[in-house]
């Protein structure tokens, strides 16, 4: 895996998010496009918090504070790791997931925020995951055991997968 052309994507997907919370009106921001889908503010909320709280496993491997496993990742786990993308089905994050980071109507400032936060973790752990322990593993809810290598790499394909969301929100807002 080519950590430099990770952090190339993750970052070209951060200013990606960061150009359009000017891009969209105010009044979109919080307003919930149809039943049962997300606000551009929800779906701010959680791919931030998604991100921070995936950055937290990636540090962990990095200092490898990880119980000890042999386990590794699921068949979605390693399906998604070799395509780089999530499948074509609509998932529900998981009830765990779920409790942890709720999926909040940000205001466009928080909004902010939460990706400078973002970077700034990203920042702090980046250098250290070609020195990290590949055995030092930190589940994730669906993909299974990852290593820090293996979370930067969901992180990109998450925060690409929600821009792809961004992109279905702006439409259903205008066709009304």
């Amino acid at each position: 895996m080519n950590l430099a052309r990770e952090r190339k994507a993750i970052d070209a997907a951060l200013d990606d998010y960061r150009a359009q919370i000017d891009e969209i009106p105010d009044e979109w921001f919080t307003e919930t496009p149809a039943e049962g889908a997300w606000s551009f503010a929800e779906v701010y909320s959680h791919i931030m918090q998604a991100t921070l709280g995936s950055s937290i496993a990636m540090e962990r491997c990095v200092y490898n504070n990880c119980e000890p496993t042999s386990k590794g990742r699921t068949f979605l786990g390693r399906l998604v790791l070799f395509t780089g993308r999530f499948p074509p089905v609509r998932v529900k994050v998981p009830p765990s997931v779920h409790a942890k980071y709720p999926v909040l109507k940000v205001s466009k400032e928080e909004a902010k925020n939460l990706i400078i936060k973002c970077r700034k973790r990203l920042e702090a752990t980046m250098h250290l995951i070609k020195e990290a322990p590949p055995n030092a593993r930190f589940k994730h809810p669906r993909m299974g055991m990852l290593n820090a290598a293996q979370w930067l790499k969901f992180i990109r394909i998450h925060l690409q997968h929600h821009l792809k969301q961004l992109e279905r929100t702006r439409k259903k807002l205008q066709a009304r």
